[in-house]
């Protein structure tokens, strides 16, 4: 199935990501399936990193890709905007929630989540269910999941 982007739609947003495998795939993601990924820095890694080099390969589009320079200056550009927290500490499961078409949906580091000032800036917190006794799936794959959804909801129908 293929479909038009445009610059309205979905947005991902990554909070210091840590991972630069996870990030990579997290950009062809993105790019793939039309959305816009917002990066919250300071990342883990150079983006010249040869790990990250080898997944993006030609997928990275500047264009497509904002970078911010800190957690606050991210959250004073959502200021009018509705940001929906990815987080295992959520008791809401992202199949109950209707997303909208401009969401931001904010996922954490790999190695930490976000921090508890993160969590109290965001009204929605959701989760993907899992088995008992499992942590946290890989990010790259619980951004596809859940990006998948929202374009479900509001795009492909």
């Amino acid at each position: 199935m293929t479909h038009n982007s445009s610059n309205q739609g979905p947005k991902i947003a990554l909070f210091e990501p840590d991972i630069p495998q996870n990030t990579a795939a997290i950009i062809r993601t993105c790019s793939c399936l039309g959305a816009k990924l917002e990066i919250i820095e300071p990342c883990g890694f150079l983006l010249s990193d040869k790990r990250f080099k080898r997944i993006v390969m030609d997928y990275m589009d500047e264009k497509d890709i904002n970078f911010f320079k800190s957690a606050d200056i991210f959250f004073k550009s959502k200021r009018n905007q509705r940001i929906i927290l990815m987080t295992t500490k959520a008791s809401i499961s992202y199949t109950k929630f209707k997303f909208k078409k401009d969401d931001t949906i904010l996922f954490g580091r790999e190695s930490a989540g976000v921090p508890k000032k993160i969590h109290e800036l965001v009204k929605n917190r959701l989760k993907i269910p899992m088995k008992v006794n499992k942590r946290s799936l890989n990010l790259a794959s619980s951004v596809a999941i859940i990006l998948a959804e929202c374009l479900k909801q509001t795009v492909w129908t």
